[in-house]
């Protein structure tokens, strides 16, 4: 497979694998990806984890700001297959059209479930037995291609966003190199995906607060599949709670969003059918810390049968 030309497209970890592979078993003559970041106060440019692999190998990078405008310098390359992964743009038809074996992307969900750009967070979100890895054809659609093969893994009681993610990625990965040759040889006939499908929008900031009129279960997955990042929160006097890690116990509850329970490491907060414990927390301002710290921290009396927001 050498041979074959392929141009890879991604931009964050979860790619890297994948890009590895691709580098391992076939020629790849181009990376595209987002362009450089500026981060911090001094506004320092950062590379995203796809490019710093493709510069330690010596490949070109291109990092156009729009890929529906600017895609002039893929039509000038003899391209046998391009694959995608978590790229972070809508690729137009004229850039499809380009590869000999056309165009396939890694997706992190069983398609046609959780199209869109955070389908393990959403899988976490909506207490999903099990998730996965899709292999599918692009077209001008929103992971609407057709789909070539799929792998499953379940979701564990243990499992946040963060090990997922690495489960997926190297799924993807392997998915992928177990149908290369074939797709390089043009023998893959894709599958049609069927309407039942659901999406899987990028997380906003109102995601993210954990609602305490909820379902103990609700408000867990919440803070699975929003940990290790952004992280579920709640304010207690005005200011953010991160919330890491907790634990729900399923009991009679008198109200909900009320600290009812406070001892020397354990704060409990009550919810729809019962209490949830926190276990790590982040307060505004202050390191990740055990619940136990924080409340070494505040005087009891003060926050027992407190509302929080």
């Amino acid at each position: 497979m050498k041979n074959k030309n392929v141009v890879f497209m991604g931009t964050p970890d979860f790619a890297v694998p994948v890009l590895e592979m691709l580098i391992a078993k076939t020629n790849v003559i181009m990376v595209v990806t987002q362009p450089d970041k500026e981060v911090g106060r001094k506004k320092e440019l950062v590379y995203s984890p796809i490019k710093k692999v493709a510069i330690s190998h010596d490949i070109p990078v291109f990092q156009p700001v729009r890929i529906r405008k600017d895609y002039d310098v893929l039509k000038e390359l003899d391209i046998d297959l391009i694959v995608t992964c978590a790229y972070g743009q809508i690729i137009p038809k004229e850039v499809l059209d380009l590869p000999k074996r056309g165009c396939v992307n890694v997706h992190a969900s069983i398609l046609p479930k959780y199209r869109g750009a955070a389908p393990i967070q959403w899988a976490l979100l909506n207490g999903e037995a099990k998730t996965g890895v899709t292999i599918m054809y692009m077209d001008e659609g929103m992971d609407t291609g057709d789909i070539i093969k799929i792998a499953e893994i379940p979701i564990l009681d243990t499992d946040n966003v963060g090990t997922l993610h690495n489960k997926l990625s190297i799924l993807g990965r392997d998915t992928l190199a177990s149908v290369l040759d074939n797709l390089l040889n043009g023998i893959v006939i894709g599958i049609k995906q069927t309407d039942d499908y659901t999406l899987a929008p990028m997380i906003k900031r109102e995601d993210e607060v954990i609602n305490f009129n909820d379902s103990g279960q609700n408000i867990i997955n919440k803070i699975r599949a929003l940990t290790p990042w952004p992280l579920a929160n709640f304010s207690l006097n005005n200011k953010e709670i991160k919330v890491i890690s907790a634990e729900f116990k399923k009991c009679n509850s008198k109200g909900t969003g009320k600290i009812v329970e406070i001892t020397k490491d354990s704060l409990g907060i009550s919810c729809k059918d019962g209490i949830i414990y926190l276990k790590i927390i982040k307060p505004f301002g202050k390191k990740e810390m055990p619940i136990s710290s924080f409340i070494n921290g505040i005087k009891k009396e003060e926050y027992l049968n407190k509302v929080v927001d």
